[in-house]
């Protein structure tokens, strides 16, 4: 990232963090892959005692070369969450943290936390975090990827003791491609994914794109067991490192408990 576009960068951060006051209530850095603007289910879930501000990386494909054009950028946006007053930062984009494997993962929180001096977290080990909540190891696994980044997502979940018993990925590569999944669609696509699944103990839902709050509790009424989900659940995530519980009624398993 060049020194100007991270002073301009910093700037909007600035400024953005001086539109929401100097409040005492928290701030949780989300460093996105695509989309500067906090995602509306931040909102959702979080109404009160949380602020959020968002900053992107600019990715463009969801493949191995289009993350590797953007992990640069990374470590300078935490430092600038964390210059605008973030109190814990989250990396926001699943694929965006396990496609190098899960050292790869854990040498990123670590990249986040040295240059924001804040706790950080990756939306994978956001999810992963949350199917061990219910000691969940058999996996039904539904994606937004292509058959390489499923791959990819495969070999990380094997790394981090899952067994997958079954993968399906819509096929999406352009990001913006994204925004034309219905939620019917997604409902659809999740279910029959679980459904060719053998033993199955959770279903995860794996692209920080895909939007999923309000299929969460339809979901897990329809297959019986918990769903994992990276964008709701990676908001989870960082509000609990804030030192708040997460705790949110009516949108599934993971977010009810305390």
């Amino acid at each position: 990232m060049s020194s100007r576009r991270y002073v301009l960068k910093a700037a909007v951060a600035s400024a953005a963090s001086s539109a929401l006051g100097g409040s005492a209530t928290p701030l949780l850095g989300l460093i996105a892959p695509v989309e500067v603007t906090v995602p509306p289910e931040a909102a959702t879930l979080y109404p009160r005692g949380v602020r959020f501000q968002s900053l992107s990386v600019g990715l463009e494909r969801m493949t191995p070369e289009g993350y590797d054009r953007v992990l640069e950028r990374i470590a300078p946006t935490a430092a600038v969450l964390a210059h605008a007053g973030a109190d814990a930062i989250v990396l926001m984009g699943t694929s965006l943290s396990f496609y190098r494997g899960a050292s790869f993962n854990r040498e990123l929180t670590r990249r986040i936390q040295v240059a924001s001096g804040r706790l950080a977290i990756t939306m994978s080990t956001a999810v992963c975090d949350g199917l061990r909540a219910f000691r969940a190891r058999r996996l039904a696994v539904a994606t937004a990827y292509d058959a390489q980044v499923n791959e990819r997502l495969q070999s990380f979940l094997h790394e981090e003791g899952f067994d997958v018993r079954v993968m399906r990925g819509l096929g999406v590569e352009k990001v913006d491609d994204i925004k034309s999944v219905t939620r019917a669609g997604l409902m659809q696509f999740a279910t029959e994914v679980f459904q060719s699944a053998d033993g199955a103990e959770a279903l995860l839902i794996s692209c920080g794109g895909l939007r999923t709050l309000d299929i969460l509790a339809p979901l897990e009424e329809r297959c019986g067991v918990p769903v994992v989900s990276s964008l709701p659940h990676a908001l989870r995530a960082g509000v609990r490192l804030l030192g708040l519980s997460g705790h949110v009624e009516g949108y599934g398993r993971l977010l009810a408990l305390s």
